[in-house]
């Protein structure tokens, strides 16, 4: 999973942890990777965006023997204190996430990932999160956040925007036609999900949406759309989504992604009368990725 600082990338990584559980799923977030601390990019100017400031070689050698199994030595970056902490031993398992600015940045990385994403909000929104977020969790003024977009944003287009050609499915994340302060107060997003066409299927799965359940036991405001198109010669499909859908869809979903592919329990979204556009846009990555690793272990 690639994207910007603050472009909701472990929103859309957490279906895949809480569908096959932390026995299976481990994940690495890029900032472990980062060569310079808070301190060491003030002084140098150079900011988390800039592959300079990063391990990459490192992550890089990580990822392969991780893909074959063996432990390595993880550094471990503190986003509370802007310092590294001491590193750890990192051991695989059946399925690792990783996650950050710079994921599918090199060939080799790109080489040993088996399927990639790229987080791409639309820019106020992706503001608005990253304001949120530092200031909340990561102890910014505003003044400091609207400083560092500013100054981040022309190494964005330049190193990390790239990275989506790449990516094997795209989010898009703008405001909701409902309503822009939708997302603020109930996480409600025009979600755009873009992916390139499989090129191995296993004929058995599929993903369907029960229609009589969006027309009848909805109570709310939603849209879908699809749209065909292409890039570079590869057809891709492209399906905006807007909107909260009723639960009973999305379990229905869940039910039919249990049976098509023998995963269970699926239940992401539990307790809730409905469910967004980008929840469900979850539910279908969720789907693409398991339906790539089932036809990983047949192929084998």
């Amino acid at each position: 999973m690639a994207g910007d600082s603050g472009s909701g990338k472990t929103t859309f990584t957490r279906g895949v942890r809480n569908i096959f559980g932390d026995d299976l799923v481990s994940t690495i977030t890029l900032d472990d990777y980062h060569s310079l601390d808070r301190a060491g990019r003030l002084a140098t100017g150079v900011t988390p965006l800039d592959p300079r400031a990063n391990r990459i070689a490192q992550l890089e050698q990580d990822l392969i023997q991780l893909k074959r199994g063996v432990p390595v030595e993880k550094p471990s970056y503190n986003h509370a204190t802007g310092t590294f902490d001491p590193p750890a031993i990192f051991r695989p398992k059946k399925i690792l996430i990783l996650e950050g600015l710079h994921t599918l940045y090199t060939e080799t990385l790109r080489k040993y990932l088996d399927f990639t994403l790229f987080v791409d909000p639309d820019r106020e929104v992706k503001y608005d999160w990253k304001i949120r977020r530092d200031m909340n969790k990561r102890g910014y003024t505003r003044e400091q956040v609207m400083r560092e977009i500013t100054e981040r944003e022309p190494e964005y287009e330049r190193y990390i925007l790239p990275q989506r050609e790449f990516a094997d499915a795209v989010i898009g994340v703008g405001y909701s036609r409902y309503g822009r302060d939708a997302g603020r107060k109930w996480n409600v997003y025009r979600v755009t999900l873009v992916q390139k066409r499989m090129q191995q299927s296993l004929g058995n799965i599929d993903l369907s949406l029960d229609l009589y359940s969006i027309l009848s036991l909805s109570e709310r405001n939603f849209a879908l759309e699809f749209e065909t198109g292409g890039k570079g010669g590869q057809r891709m499909g492209k399906m905006i989504m807007d909107g909260e859908l009723s639960e009973h869809v999305v379990r229905k979903l869940e039910q039919n992604i249990e049976h098509q592919t023998r995963v269970s329990p699926i239940s992401i979204f539990k307790n809730r009368q409905y469910v967004t556009a980008g929840d469900l846009a979850q539910l279908i990555l969720c789907w693409r990725i398991i339906h790539r690793r089932i036809f990983m272990e047949v192929s084998r």
